[in-house]
């Protein structure tokens, strides 16, 4: 564990360096009104309203977690195959899904040239569990003997309808790119608990399932407009975990040490003289590259996690890349307070084939999931520690393609779908939402994903509506515009 003091942002230092260019004539014009206006009023701090502006965002008020893991299934899990039980749908199979309940909804290219539209009941067994008697699938034995510990979430939606948009709009509240992801405005609000690593980390596994798999960007993980410190660090499987974390041949750690030294003073003139931001950020990443070298071996290597840790995971946790190893990267992440880890599992597009590819999926995740939720939880850091599982929007109910009693496929849905919480701030072992018996439609406690969002900022201590960036004239904010509250009934 990292005993330097934690290094928040440093209000003042900011404040000063956002004087560019731009900001300097958009401002002098008001010098000599400020000039005269500062002989009436009392004498006080340079920059202190931007000073208390910040401490205001760094403590809204007590957070129930530090730091927050995210498991992102990209690519969209089929609720009604996982945590959605409806037994009443076999009853429909091979029957067109009414318009009633359809009632005009947008469809995908996928699905629109269909002349029908007939309901795929899941082939899926499901039984109940803990003391709310929550029903899990058959697909995961594993989830089902840790309801008592999460909080499920039935009635999420979303406006869009295709990968990329829905990826971009969860992850960084808009659809259209350029926005900050969610970690970095969490390393923006919150600042690093840790100096000797990131406070954002990202890590994208292999997978099982469905071979072909919708891209990610990075762009998932940055920081947009804000200073590019704050964007997320992709952590490799194979080679330097980092890249270029190594020294090339010929060059010593005294030497880089040396010949960053001489960097920094460079990068410090010209800050000095033009003011930008960015060069800032250039200093404080080059330094945190530096500190890095020692850090993240030391983060990535497991010989030292005891047998019955490295079972608990599973056969995989031992297999660089794999969803079960970096669910246990992920405790190792925190436990040296890294603020937030996202995990993005791809192949969950499952638009035929479900029982070949979403039983392949289930297994990729779901015993290294519970391990990590019982791991935290037995090191005492679940009570601070945020975790999140679910993907992009839903599947729906009618098939897409060929439908037999055993196999199906399933289009892209935005109206209803599941995901799951735990940890700092959830109430666990509670079902939050319903919908109606097809699965199509929300009936019961919605959450915009906007809210779900909200919520997790909540969970941190940041009220979301407060926690803003000027961007081209706007404050800009990850829940968007729109008047949305946390999910209070999921709060402790």
């Amino acid at each position: 564990m990292d005993e330097a003091a934690p290094s928040g942002p440093d209000p003042v230092h900011d404040y000063f360096l956002a004087q560019t260019r731009r900001h300097f004539f958009s401002t002098t014009s008001m010098g000599l009104g400020l000039a005269a206006l500062s002989s009436l009023v009392p004498e006080r701090r340079p920059a202190a309203a931007a000073e208390e502006e910040i401490a205001r965002i760094a403590s809204h008020f007590a957070p129930k977690a530090k730091r927050a893991i995210y498991l992102f299934m990209a690519g969209a899990p089929c609720q009604m195959d996982l945590f959605d039980y409806k037994p009443g749908m076999d009853k429909y199979f091979d029957q067109d899904l009414p318009e009633s309940i359809r009632n005009g909804q947008r469809l995908t290219t996928m699905t629109s040239g269909q002349s029908r539209f007939p309901i795929a009941p899941s082939k899926f067994s499901f039984s109940q569990h803990g003391r709310n008697g929550a029903w899990i699938s058959e697909l995961l034995p594993y989830h089902a003997r840790m309801v008592d510990d999460i909080a499920i979430l039935r009635g999420l939606h979303t406006e869009a309808i295709n990968h990329d948009p829905a990826i971009t709009y969860i992850c960084t509240g808009s659809q259209l790119p350029g926005r900050a992801s969610l970690g970095s405005w969490l390393s923006y609000g919150l600042g690093a608990l840790n100096s000797n690593l990131p406070s954002f980390v990202v890590m994208t596994p292999k997978w099982t399932g469905r071979k072909t798999a919708q891209a990610l960007y990075n762009r998932l993980w940055g920081s947009g407009f804000l200073p590019s410190r704050h964007q997320g660090v992709s952590l490799r499987s194979s080679g330097d975990p980092v890249l270029f974390l190594s020294n090339p041949d010929g060059v010593n750690a005294q030497r880089r040490r040396m010949m960053l030294d001489h960097l920094s003073r460079m990068n410090q003139e010209t800050l000095q003289r033009f003011g930008d931001p960015e060069t800032q950020s250039r200093i404080d990443q080059y330094e945190m590259a530096f500190r890095m070298q020692s850090s993240v071996p030391d983060l990535t290597d497991i010989s030292r996690e005891p047998a019955h840790v490295l079972d608990m995971y599973g056969p995989e946790a031992t297999t660089p890349g794999t969803f079960a190893a970096s669910c246990l990267l992920a405790r190792r992440m925190v436990e040296r307070d890294v603020r937030f880890v996202q995990i993005f599992h791809r192949g969950w597009d499952q638009h035929g084939n479900i029982a070949g590819d979403l039983p392949n999926q289930a297994h990729d995740v779901d015993q290294p999931s519970w391990a990590l939720i019982q791991d935290l939880k037995q090191r005492g850091l679940l009570d601070d520690t945020l975790v999140i599982w679910g993907g992009e929007f839903g599947r729906t109910i009618y098939c897409q393609g060929s439908l037999t009693r055993e196999n199906y496929g399933r289009d892209h849905h935005p109206r209803c779908f599941s995901i799951w919480m735990a940890g700092g701030g959830i109430k666990p072992g509670i079902i939050h939402g319903a919908t109606d018996e097809f699965s199509y439609n929300v009936t019961e406690d919605p959450v915009h994903i906007h809210e779900l969002n909200a919520t997790i900022l909540h969970c941190l201590g940041i009220d979301h509506r407060r926690l803003s960036y000027k961007f081209q004239g706007l404050d800009v904010r990850l829940t968007g515009v729109e008047e949305v509250n946390p999910v209070h009934q999921i709060l402790v």
